[in-house]
């Protein structure tokens, strides 16, 4: 499996979702487990077939976070030398040509993205347009609405 990008705060936050996973959750599942054995007839016990499923669930997402950290390409936006250009973790505050209106962006792995915090997935199409932009370069964003250009006004690394 090849690399996947990761800002150091979503590498911060995989790992503390997995701390949390195998010190909490999985004891708790567990202790579920065992209170549904103890009563009785495990073959009409909906207790604990429920809990058996959760244990699965998260033994699941366990193994997904110990692969994505395993194949995680941890980035430090501050640490970059792009020279200004719109790379992978860099915050980019663009204006709408058609609008006026300004909006800031950071460019970060899929599993980090969340646009209500102002965090766009590497893979969206407004990040592929703004890669290798500097201030003052308009980029072109193919939006569900059409065309859309946003000029680059600044560009910072954090």
């Amino acid at each position: 499996m090849s690399k996947v990008p990761v800002t150091v705060r979503g590498a911060e936050k995989l790992r503390a979702e997995l701390h949390h996973l195998k010190t909490i959750e999985r004891p708790q599942a567990i202790a579920a487990i065992a209170e549904a054995r103890s009563h009785g007839d495990l073959s009409e016990n909906a207790e604990y077939d429920a809990a058996k499923e959760r244990q699965g669930f998260i033994e699941g997402r366990i193994k997904d976070m110990e692969n994505k950290l395993a194949n995680a390409q941890i980035i430090d936006p501050k640490l970059l030398d792009a020279d200004g250009r719109c790379v992978f973790g860099a915050t980019i505050e663009l204006e709408d040509q058609e609008s006026g209106a300004r909006v800031s962006y950071q460019i970060v792995g899929e599993d980090e993205a969340d646009i209500k915090a102002g965090k766009i997935s590497i893979n969206s199409p407004m990040a592929r347009a703004l890669i290798g932009k500097f201030a003052g370069d308009i980029a072109e964003v193919q939006a569900p609405g059409g065309l859309r250009e946003y000029e680059v006004i600044e560009v910072r690394y954090e």
